[in-house]
């Protein structure tokens, strides 16, 4: 998979989760991908400061990258 291909397929993930944490006023964005196998979001709104955002990272965010990129290792939020 190229790296273009490779970010297409975060942004699919990040559209499919992106509705829940709009409907609580949150958001994610994608920071970079490094490696082709380490990625990096960013937390927006209610997200940024939420005290389960790691598990909506991990439980979420990176349930869903994985399916649509599964070579990705790691989704860390900065």
């Amino acid at each position: 998979m190229t790296h273009e291909e490779l970010t297409q397929n975060i942004e699919k993930a990040l559209a499919e989760i992106r509705p829940f944490l709009n409907s609580d006023g949150g958001d994610v964005h994608l920071v970079a991908i490094e490696d082709e196998k380490h990625v990096k979001v960013k937390f927006e709104g209610t997200c940024t400061h939420c005290s389960a955002n790691q598990m909506t990272l991990k439980a979420g965010v990176e349930t869903t990258i994985k399916k649509y990129a599964p070579q990705i290792e790691t989704v860390i939020n900065i």
